[in-house]
């Protein structure tokens, strides 16, 4: 793109933000809004809802998943959780699983899997180390995760991260934990992999970026003026809204390497509702219920890494993106995650906070 014409751009982009701000002005906590395309039905910007909505419409997605996945289990619905495995050379280690993955080894691929230390990232970075690829993890604390890399090797054989519901403190960048943890940390590190992204990918075997979301996100609200929630704050808007980011993100993404041509595709994944410590800051009334009906209604790390496994490596899968993707298989996401227009908006003030440039080959 010419100069004069990212000059062009930019001055348009100022423009639209100014002329939302004079239109649309930063509502007061627990109030509405519609942004320019409230004439489809679909919000687009909206503020941080009261804290007993909030928590109220977080717990019912929640119940909705459950209900979904005991379904599921009755009814052997079809998918990636419904029999036991095959997989590649290690045929005793992998008999063990109790999802069906029928995928080819990756021998000579390398995979970098954030919050591999435990729970969810665990479970991944152990099956994929197990289909023998070179794994990566990423986490931010060593002895946590040197002491998973021995337990993957003595498992596997082969030598070769998130927040929920916390309450209001920031981290050390000073971003609101749900929003800096589950969102930007991820948004930075996919961002500085690019470019090895697409030198690694090929025709044959594209690079994959896979993000972890949750059905959370279908009652997540986006408010672009308050990103760090700091004026109306909820833990569990603040987890939703850092749920929708990923989608949004996920999606843009994949427009973005789609756009320009590279071998490189972008999956967003929710792994379903999953037993770990994920629920360490929840209520203690639903860490009683958690406790009493886990064993039935939860999936275990391991169930809920099969999706993410699949969208990493499945051959079903090579050359799609901008897919969401649950229990194996391909799903609608909430309206609003489709509007090209926010994932734009969310992208640009993404790199404004984490100081890098934004790149300006978007999609048309």
């Amino acid at each position: 793109m010419p100069p004069w014409s990212q000059n062009m751009l930019k001055g348009q982009r100022r423009e639209q933000r100014s002329r939302w701000d004079r239109l649309y002005p930063e509502p007061k906590c627990g109030g509405r809004s519609r942004g320019p395309d409230a004439g489809d039905g679909r919000r687009w910007a909206l503020p941080g809802m009261s804290p007993l909505a909030a928590c109220l419409w977080t717990y019912a997605v929640g119940v909705k998943a459950l209900v979904a996945q005991l379904l599921g289990r009755c009814f052997s619905l079809p998918g990636p959780t419904s029999s036991e495995v095959v997989i590649g050379w290690n045929q005793a280690y992998m008999n063990t699983l109790s999802f069906a993955l029928y995928l080819p080894p990756q021998n000579g691929k390398v995979a970098i899997v954030t919050g591999g230390a435990k729970g969810i990232g665990y479970e991944t970075a152990k099956h994929l180390s197990g289909l023998g690829m070179h794994v990566i993890i990423a986490g931010n604390c060593e002895d946590l995760g040197q002491e998973s890399v021995k337990r993957i090797i003595e498992e596997t054989g082969n030598n070769k991260a998130a927040v929920m519901l916390v309450p209001q403190r920031c981290t050390k960048d000073g971003f609101e934990e749900h929003f800096g943890v589950n969102y930007l940390g991820h948004f930075l590190l996919t961002n500085l992999l690019l470019d090895t992204l697409r030198q690694s990918g090929n025709n044959n075997f594209n690079g994959r970026i896979v993000t972890l979301s949750s059905a959370t996100h279908y009652v997540g609200e986006l408010n672009l003026h308050d990103l760090q929630t700091r004026h109306c704050y909820t833990s569990h808007g603040a987890y939703a809204q850092s749920k929708l980011a990923l989608v949004l993100f996920s999606y843009q993404l994949h427009q973005r390497l789609a756009a320009e041509g590279s071998y490189v595709t972008s999956n967003v994944v929710d792994p379903g509702v999953v037993n770990t410590d994920l629920y360490k800051h929840t209520t203690r009334l639903f860490k009683l219920c958690k406790w009493l009906t886990s064993w039935l209604l939860f999936k275990t790390p391991t169930q809920g890494a099969s999706t993410v496994i699949y969208a990493a490596v499945s051959p079903d899968l090579e050359g799609s993106g901008g897919f969401y993707l649950t229990n194996g298989q391909k799903a609608k996401s909430a309206d609003i995650s489709y509007d090209d227009h926010l994932q734009g908006e969310l992208w640009t003030q993404s790199c404004r906070l984490v100081g890098i440039p934004e790149r300006h080959d978007q999609p048309s």
